[in-house]
């Protein structure tokens, strides 16, 4: 094992024990948390056929571009086997079940593993989508695993998930407002709950990691101007249909949802400050000279990519996608 290596398992562990402290923070009691069953029509009552009836009806306001960026981002949730595998390979994640680290994942996915269910059963009673299409990709995401730069590297994987988080938080909470205003009030609670969680577990992501800069700065550091040379890439950037190409549909998915406002090249941009704030990363201290420089890099990222998302055209709508009934 290399010394970098043997280094941050050493942060990872020290790390734990804070995190163990507070994970009742960051994720919600089983007992009384939502649960997808909460905002669907009930199969037992006497007005299940006319609650799925107003479903319909009200799913029918919803523009071609939202159904495309739901079914996205429903498809994105619902490849939680891949996010899960992939956090249990990080390094300092012990294999072992009482390993604290793997408690938080197990935990944090069971919560995230909600998300997935109540937007595919809403899509399903909608009548919108042919859902096996929509099943297909879902079923090639998994299958197609994904690469984000991460390797196995914590810093790296949090600082990953910090972002990818916020982000989340960002698309379901603009969803939710463009439901409301279609006037689907019940798929607007649904996407505001769901963004609630994203916000919570961005939060614990973003403390790990300035615990994480509390101990190793330089090397955090390091870790945060590398993901952000790479770009932050989004979990289903392989996303196809049947008979694509791996990550074939993924740009039609973001261009829909550029075109809504539902999360753009400017929000990213936004994203990055919030994390050079919320980090205090100009005032890191105790640094060697690649921690330093990487800083310098991180520091006037921002600024150039802003100029460079002021200046991109609106992609116009040209494509249809296969999941989509009308």
């Amino acid at each position: 094992m290399s010394f970098f290596a043997e280094k941050r398992r050493e942060v990872m562990t020290h790390i734990e024990g804070y995190m163990l402290e507070n994970m009742h923070s960051y994720l919600k009691p089983i007992d009384t948390n939502w649960q997808p069953s909460d905002f669907l029509p009930d199969s037992s009552s006497e007005t299940f056929y006319q609650d799925i009836k107003i479903l319909r009806e009200n799913a029918k306001g919803l523009s071609y571009d939202l159904v495309a960026v739901l079914i996205g981002d429903t498809i994105t949730e619902e490849a939680l086997p891949t996010y899960e595998s992939w956090l249990t390979m990080v390094d300092g994640v012990s294999r072992s079940e009482d390993g604290g680290w793997m408690k938080w994942t197990r935990h944090w996915t069971a919560e995230e593993n909600r998300h997935g269910d109540l937007l595919n059963k809403y899509l399903y009673l909608s009548g919108r989508v042919d859902m096996r299409q929509m099943e297909i990709s879902t079923q090639y995401l998994i299958a197609d695993g994904f690469d984000i730069g991460t390797g196995q590297d914590p810093y790296r994987n949090f600082i990953y998930t910090s972002f990818q988080e916020l982000a989340t938080n960002i698309s379901h909470r603009r969803v939710a407002s463009l439901a409301k205003k279609s006037g689907d009030h019940q798929l607007s609670r649904m996407c505001g709950v769901i963004a609630s969680d994203e916000a919570r577990h961005a939060k614990a992501y973003k403390d790990f990691i300035l615990k994480i800069f509390e101990v190793d700065a330089s090397e955090a550091m390091i870790a945060f101007e590398d993901m952000m040379r790479k770009k932050i890439v989004m979990p289903a950037h392989f996303l196809r249909e049947m008979g694509m190409k791996i990550g074939q549909t993924f740009g039609h998915f973001t261009d829909a949802a550029q075109r809504l406002g539902v999360y753009t090249a400017v929000d990213y941009v936004e994203i990055m400050q919030q994390l050079i704030e919320e980090w205090k990363i100009e005032s890191v201290r105790d640094m060697n000279e690649a921690g330093e420089k990487a800083r310098d890099y991180i520091m006037a990222l921002p600024a150039r990519l802003l100029r460079v998302a002021e200046r991109m055209k609106e992609p116009t709508m040209e494509y249809k996608f296969s999941w989509i009934n009308a």
